[in-house]
């Protein structure tokens, strides 16, 4: 992948690990910067300094407007491959030519919180991939989450402005437990299914390459015939979908605020990629009302079940950015940029999003011209009339800039489709100018309920415990507010357990909704299961042999995971170098642990260690001279998830490959 993403910045590379001489951004060689300029020694700093201006005046402005949402993300170049051609569907060449390899960009975000803030929130995750085509850039930007907050772009700034900090006082960071945004949710009630994916499990993903990715909207794919398919994108992560518990959450936002960010980029370094696969969900525009929910509804998914996901190629992230402002920030996406083949329904988000994403990046790069931007730059030749403005990065020879024009015989010229010129889909659109909505969007608790209905014991309990800890955390008539407009109309049981909790009397009158239907798909335990990327903490004891320490690593690194050496301070037994400290690292930061004990009593910060890990449910593995170890721990050698090592291995690995023992 190396040359993909050379061949998109070999242009605009400055390589600052060569050796070159100190210049000026005009290239003139500086002999000294260490000292400005001044009138004698102890004397005041002189204006003629232009090497100081003009440093100090770049400093003052390198920063620029972070996005208002998304504004902490961390982007990854890779390629993605079709698998088959998909040209009874679209003309999209890079999805018609099996095997073809397109270059992309992909950048995961949070939502809420600002560039500065946590990992892992409470949120959800943005999932924009940039596909640099031999026809123009495609950016499918999604989030990890198929469904919105609400059906209309035109309330977009109010539920932004409920889940930011409250403004009078610019508290929580990057969290939704407060008052705005319960208030916001309980008395706009399309948020209803939205909501229960955020307090999931999906809203504290483990990794960045363990959670699903969706595009949310319904576009269109239309073929070389003009044949319309309406269509859902999904990714699917080919480590399969995994979380963290929220109170492990709460502990790695304490411990590593970069955990997500980290752990991809070094997985990465180690040339271990991110995979994704790229499905998409088909319905033919003759069955467009044939669900029993609008499928333009942004607030709505396609069951699993009755449109099944086809598999159609795969993304593979498999190289770090240079520089993480020239790439990660200055990146620009935008649902509106498409390729032939790929065209947008009637869903009033993604229409209002059309406007929406080049207006902001107009305020946040300076100007029209973002798309010269390395990052955002396509691929194939571009040319058109556009001219000038803020950051104009090419020089356009020629005395034309007008269309239609004689003097340059018409250059550049519109391409009919059959040249590969872009065709909007020709749908038949007519009714009377209104501000209203659309019967069928109304019914906002059934997919809600679905959800819900869907999720395994331990997921729903999550689930139950997220609702009350954010209401926990808001004022009393806020509380009653969510409970008796929104959770009352979604389950009883999830209604009078919160209730309980957070101190509120549940309504008298139930009015939950009886959809009765499930989807598999939906629960986080119908996934891939795989040791790719797990880390395990291993804990030393002084007295342990070598030995026994090359033995556990070698073991453990052959079945692809990712041992590190911990004890109570850095030391050397044989040739191997213990990797870090309990000050350092902590259960919360791997998968599993496993304590290699001699004859030692253990220390209580790895006492601490394993407790916590235990409550976390994770794999604990144990060997050599460890008979005397569980006189110090709450646990023993016969609960689940607890295994000697030395006598099963396999089961030891089989608990870190489910990725939690929910039988404690």
């Amino acid at each position: 992948m190396s040359g993909k993403k050379d061949e998109l910045n070999q242009r605009d590379t400055i390589d600052n690990t060569k050796k070159a001489p100190l210049t000026t951004n005009q290239g003139l060689p500086v002999s000294e910067d260490e000292f400005s300029l001044k009138a004698g020694e102890r004397g005041p700093t002189l204006m003629e300094d232009f090497h100081f201006r003009e440093k100090m005046t770049h400093f003052d402005h390198e920063r620029i407007p972070e996005r208002v949402v998304h504004a902490r993300g961390f982007g990854v170049h890779g390629e993605f491959e079709v698998y088959e051609s998909l040209e009874q569907y679209t003309k999209a060449k890079f999805l018609t030519e099996p095997g073809r390899k397109t270059p992309v960009f992909t950048r995961f975000s949070t939502v809420a919180g600002s560039r500065g803030s946590m990992d892992i929130p409470r949120d959800v995750r943005g999932f924009a991939t940039k596909f640099y085509t031999d026809e123009g850039n495609f950016d499918l930007v999604g989030n990890n989450m198929p469904v919105f907050f609400m059906q209309d772009a035109i309330k977009f700034p109010d539920f932004v402005h409920a889940v930011k900090p409250e403004p009078h006082n610019e508290m929580p960071q990057a969290a939704s437990a407060h008052n705005t945004f319960w208030d916001y949710v309980s008395m706009n009630t399309e948020s209803a299914h939205m909501v229960m994916w955020l307090m999931s499990d999906r809203a504290i993903p483990k990794s960045l390459s363990m959670m699903e990715g969706f595009g949310v909207h319904t576009f269109r794919l239309v073929n070389a015939e003009g044949k319309s398919h309406f269509v859902k994108f999904h990714w699917k992560p080919k480590d399969g979908m995994h979380s963290v518990l929220w109170d492990e959450a709460q502990m790695i936002n304490g411990k590593n605020i970069d955990f997500n960010r980290q752990t991809l980029w070094e997985n990465i370094e180690k040339g271990i990629p991110a995979e994704f696969e790229l499905g998409l969900q088909i319905i033919d525009e003759n069955d467009e009302f044939k669900m029993d929910f609008d499928i333009l509804d942004p607030t709505k998914l396609w069951p699993e079940e009755d449109v099944p996901v086809q598999i159609v190629g795969k993304m593979t992230l498999n190289q770090n950015v240079d520089n993480y402002f020239a790439e990660t920030e200055q990146v620009a996406f935008h649902p509106g940029s498409v390729v032939p083949g790929i065209d947008f329904s009637n869903d009033p988000l993604l229409q209002g999003r059309l406007f929406s994403y080049t207006d902001t990046q107009l305020i946040r790069l300076g100007g029209p011209n973002f798309h010269q931007i390395p990052i955002n730059r396509p691929v194939c030749p571009f040319s058109n009339n556009q001219r000038d403005g803020y950051g104009q990065m090419s020089i356009h020879k020629g005395q034309t800039a007008h269309h239609i024009n004689h003097m340059n015989d018409n250059q550049p010229e519109p391409l009919s489709p059959k040249e590969g010129g872009y065709e909007h889909y020709h749908e038949k659109v007519e009714g009377r100018k209104i501000q209203a909505r659309s019967d069928s969007f109304k019914d906002h608790f059934s997919q809600a309920k679905m959800f819900l209905n869907s999720l395994s014991k331990h997921e729903k309990q999550h689930l139950y415990d997220a609702f009350s800890f954010e209401l926990g955390k808001c004022d009393m008539e806020i509380r009653e507010l969510a409970i008796n407009n929104l959770l009352n109309f979604i389950d009883r049981d999830l209604t009078e357990y919160v209730a309980d909790h957070v101190g509120v009397a549940a309504p008298s009158e139930n009015n939950e909704s009886t959809y009765d239907k499930s989807s598999p798909a939906l629960s986080m335990t119908n996934t891939n299961f795989s040791l790719n990327t797990r880390t395990v903490g291993v804990i030393v004891m002084p007295d342990v042999p070598e030995e026994t320490l090359k033995d556990a690593q070698e073991k453990l690194e052959q079945q692809g995971l990712q041992p590190m050496f911990i004890s109570d301070k850095i030391y050397r037994i044989g040739d191997i170098t213990l990797d870090a400290t309990f000050d350092t690292v902590h259960a919360v930061l791997f998968d599993s642990l496993i304590v290699i004990s001699g004859q030692q009593p253990l220390p209580a910060p790895a006492v601490e260690n394993l407790e916590i890990a235990f409550k976390h449910k994770k794999a604990i593995g144990f060997g050599t001279d460890s008979a005397n170890i569980f006189d110090s721990l709450s646990f023993s050698e016969n609960d689940d998830g607890v295994t000697d090592i030395e006598q099963n291995f396999d089961g030891f690995l089989a608990d870190v490959k489910g990725h939690r023992v929910w039988s404690r």
